[in-house]
């Protein structure tokens, strides 16, 4: 039951992402190995949204490191089902930070039996493009998983590139980077914190290869502005070239007008109660880092039983053709709504 609900969701998640965003590009599926244990190391701009996005578009099972918080109670099986373990942080009693040795020895004997795993090996999630600093944690993982393993073990580093941090219909280019070989740093004369260390290093280089803007720096924020809605449908390569030598043009600043927002307004009519209820739920958050993950996991919850209710009632109220076209419509207008923000709020 649980591995039936694992891939339900996998492909619910998908069919929804390639809703919500504009396009979807992905790069180097190619670079994944086909034998051995994986850790993959994404960055993490989108709060939950990350480990989705990864988990959905690779081929194999994953199972995901995740914040210790959010386990245990009634969702606890559902955890369990989308193979999600817990990661105990100071703030969660220091106590708790050595029940991460039974999660970490789970880890490691997941990797040295060739399944799949992912940890973020930054610090903490974050709303810039730029790459945090990493933590020794997945690196450490790795090393000390291919110690006691005769398979090949790999880090694939991942960079996860969103248009937009907050807003749906961007573009989105998931890259996978090249596999790092674990066994040839255990051949290593060096001291073995030395050795880990060093595989950090790779890890973030490997990291900011697969990223629009990986590096902060005094142009940092000249560089952050070439990522808009026209720049990011080109390819990954021409938009992190065209970012780095600033080749790329800027947005053209429009000047907003009233009716544009009125015209939003009135689009949104037909989708209110669901808008209304996504608007109170980013209320609760003040980290924006959130707010792609609950537009996106709390909009597809809700909007479809808006669109089964706006159904329901047509087919009771007329015939069901009629309760069709009226439900049609009001996915349409949802969509023309969204391309309308788009274009006055950014």
């Amino acid at each position: 039951m649980k591995k039936l609900f694992y891939y339900f969701v996998k492909y619910a998640i998908k069919f929804t992402t390639n809703c919500y965003f504009r396009k979807i590009d992905i790069y180097g599926l190619e670079n994944i190995p086909k034998n051995g244990g994986v850790l993959f190391s994404p960055n993490h701009q989108g709060a939950f949204l990350d480990p989705l996005i990864v988990g959905c578009n690779i081929q194999r099972p994953i199972t995901s490191l995740t914040r210790s918080d959010v386990f245990g109670g009634p969702l606890q099986w559902f955890m369990d089902a989308l193979k999600m373990l817990p990661v105990y942080r100071i703030r969660n009693g220091f106590a708790n930070l050595k029940k991460n040795e039974a999660v970490f020895d789970k880890c490691k004997n997941l990797l040295s039996n060739n399944q799949w795993i992912m940890m973020f090996s930054e610090a903490a999630h974050h709303d810039e493009f730029f790459l945090q600093h990493l933590s020794k944690g997945s690196s450490r993982l790795a090393y000390e998983a291919q110690e006691n393993s005769k398979n090949s073990i790999y880090i694939v580093p991942v960079g996860i590139n969103y248009g937009n941090n907050k807003n749906p219909y961007c573009d989105l280019h998931l890259v996978f980077g090249e596999a790092i070989l674990i066994k040839s740093f255990t051949k290593l004369t060096s001291e073995k914190v030395d050795r880990i260390n060093e595989i950090k290093d790779f890890l973030k280089v490997g990291m900011k290869k697969c990223m629009w803007l990986p590096e902060e720096d005094e142009n940092y924020e000249n560089r952050k502005r070439l990522i808009h809605s026209e720049n990011t449908k080109r390819s990954f390569q021409d938009l992190k070239r065209g970012i780095e030598e600033q080749s790329l043009p800027i947005k053209k600043k429009v000047k907003r007008q009233k009716w544009q927002k009125l015209m939003i307004g009135l689009f949104s009519l037909p989708n209110l109660p669901p808008l209304i209820i996504i608007k109170k739920l980013l209320g609760l958050f003040e980290d924006v880092v959130f707010y792609s993950s609950i537009k996106m996991s709390a909009g597809s919850i809700l909007f479809l039983l808006w669109w089964v209710t706006v159904f329901l009632c047509g087919e009771v109220l007329w015939e069901w053709k009629v309760a069709f076209c009226i439900t049609i419509s009001f996915i349409g207008l949802l969509y023309v709504r969204q391309i309308l923000s788009i274009k006055y709020y950014q």
